[in-house]
């Protein structure tokens, strides 16, 4: 981890640790391919449910379960831990598979959500529910709220800590949702508190459920939004952990603004049949779809561990 002081004229930089090993890429790819193959798995046996975000950000996070988060899965109400607010609640498929590999859900934890996605009564609901699943920070499913539910835990961190904290607070964020107008309110007020323990991942895929974003309702320039909101901005490959490390370590060394990566991904990621197809925003595989897409991972995931050795 990047060690960082808070101290605003007082900014240390661990070195040695600006960049991740190729032991660490390497683990961190097979860990995003697992990732995936457990989110197709649940998928095809929900019947419904998303797609090509959660396939595209499953390399963000592995990157933020395995590598980056201050958390302990077998103490997820630790008051210690960094908090993370997944306000495209849609994407959730990823969220669980992330959570069950780490160890979030017991032994079998993987297996349970494979077999119980969007099922009745089961934890692993469409949108992520905090009643059902306490490890949760927040329950979700209209756009645009999540970042200023992050907003409002970085003002009570600073409220209990002052300036001196030590939480992270994560936002994750799609592209299709900044059409909400809340989340810009959000990102006002974060601007104008100048709350730099806030970190907003943007999933800048391009695509939402009924188009290409720049058809639907263009955003672009989207860095100079943000940066007219007064937040450090930060343009990322999505799929290179390398970039992913540089970036959450720009992020960190920023005092006195909130930051927000600008993650470029590809929906549908390792499954190319499914890659930046916008139809595949809202809809699951079916059993010969799923078939196929589980061949190509488990292949990519064989090359992968062959690599380790």
């Amino acid at each position: 981890m990047m060690a960082i002081s808070r101290n605003k004229d007082d900014v240390v930089v661990d070195l040695a640790d600006t960049h991740l090993t190729d032991k660490e890429i390497q683990t961190l790819a097979i860990k995003a391919n697992d990732i995936r193959i457990s989110l197709v798995e649940a998928l095809i046996e929900a019947g419904s449910g998303h797609t090509a975000g959660p396939l595209g950000m499953a390399d963000i996070f592995a990157y933020l379960y395995f590598h980056e988060l201050r958390h302990d899965p077998k103490k997820p109400e630790w008051p210690e831990r960094d908090r993370l607010v997944l306000s495209n609640g849609h994407i959730c498929p990823v969220l669980y598979s992330a959570m069950a590999h780490a160890g979030y859900f017991g032994k079998d934890g993987v297996g349970k959500y494979t077999k119980s996605l969007r099922k009745y009564g089961s934890i692993f609901q469409g949108h992520p529910h905090r009643e059902y699943m306490p490890a949760l920070e927040t329950s979700s499913g209209p756009l645009g709220s999540g970042l200023s539910q992050a907003v409002g835990m970085v003002l009570a961190e600073r409220i209990d800590a002052g300036r001196s904290y030590k939480k992270w607070i994560w936002a994750l964020l799609s592209d299709g949702e900044l059409n909400e107008g809340n989340s810009w309110e959000g990102a006002m007020l974060a601007g104008k508190e100048k709350l730099g323990n806030l970190i907003a991942i943007v999933d800048r895929n391009n695509i939402q459920i009924d188009g290409f974003t720049e058809d639907i309702m263009p955003l672009e320039p989207l860095s100079d939004k943000w940066q007219a909101f007064n937040w450090h901005v930060i343009e990322v490959n999505g799929h290179d952990f390398q970039d992913i490390h540089r970036a959450v370590g720009e992020a960190k060394a920023e005092f006195d603004k909130p930051s927000v990566i600008i993650a470029n991904t590809i929906p549908g990621k390792g499954v190319p049949d499914f890659e930046r197809k916008y139809e595949w925003h809202g809809k699951p595989p079916n059993k010969e779809e799923g078939a196929m897409a589980l061949k190509v991972l488990r292949e990519l995931g064989e090359g992968l561990k062959k690599q380790s050795v």
